[in-house]
């Protein structure tokens, strides 16, 4: 199975760019997107993508975060949030039940500048583990989780670490608080397959010709239970595919 996830920073401007084009390359069996900004009948799919089933979860607020799965396969259930009303305004989690998996696409909250939103991404993420392992022990299945989690784990994960260490995406407590959701039973799939790689990113700023200097961070990731580990075959970050200022990131397990 060959899974996929993009931060796409809004799936229009993103078509527009040759993304069902890139995808279809890469023909996943399944690919998740975040900060779709959309609701889906604002959103012409072109025929390239005809052959999957697509679900949405979008925010309230018009035009911001939201995410999507796309399947060549129809899941078993469908489920929107977390069921906690006050992180599921704003359409960052959607899960699908699969025979033997639990898939769950998630768009983490940014800290913002200042670490403004710090506390409550801190609550945010004890929220979403509790979701995890809930979901692990409700549907006595294993859970891949994929997304942007908007936090660089560690310093070979962004071109400039000391520079950054209280910038959002890089400050302590955002670092340790996703090392404790990968120790209650999870594997980051590309630093297990791949624990020495550097400049190996999924997100460059828009300024100063970040991308083309690779000057970026790794935020986007493919967790998996660690009882999948053994059906783990590849783990790859897409830097050539453009389309928005985060390239996808991706799995096969046998």
């Amino acid at each position: 199975m060959r899974l996929l996830s993009w931060n796409v920073n809004g799936i229009r401007a993103a078509l527009g760019k040759g993304a069902a084009e890139s995808l279809i390359q890469i023909n996943p069996d399944v690919f998740c997107l975040q900060e779709t900004k959309a609701r889906p009948e604002q959103v012409e799919l072109p025929l390239e993508l005809g052959g999957y089933r697509n679900y949405w979860n979008s925010a309230e607020k018009k035009g911001y975060s939201g995410t999507a799965i796309f399947s060549k396969e129809e899941p078993l259930d469908v489920i929107m949030d977390m069921g906690i009303d006050e992180h599921d305004s704003e359409g960052r989690v959607i899960s699908a039940e699969y025979a033997d998996f639990m898939l769950v696409n998630v768009y983490t909250p940014n800290s913002q500048n200042e670490l403004r939103r710090l506390p409550y991404r801190m609550e945010w993420d004890k929220a979403f583990r509790n979701y995890l392992k809930h979901l692990e022990e409700s549907r006595e299945k294993p859970v891949i989780f994929c997304g942007d989690l908007n936090v660089a784990l560690h310093e070979i994960d962004i071109a400039r670490p000391s520079q950054n260490r209280r910038t959002a995406g890089f400050s302590d407590e955002e670092r340790e608080s996703f090392g404790e959701t990968l120790a209650s039973g999870f594997t980051d799939t590309f630093r297990y397959l791949h624990p020495d790689t550097e400049e190996a990113y999924s997100w460059w700023s828009y300024r100063a010709q970040a991308r083309q200097r690779n000057i970026g961070w790794r935020i986007d990731y493919v967790g998996i239970s660690n009882s999948l580990i053994p059906r783990l075959e590849s783990a790859a970050i897409y830097p050539e595919i453009h389309g928005s200022d985060h390239c996808p990131v991706g799995i096969v397990l046998k």
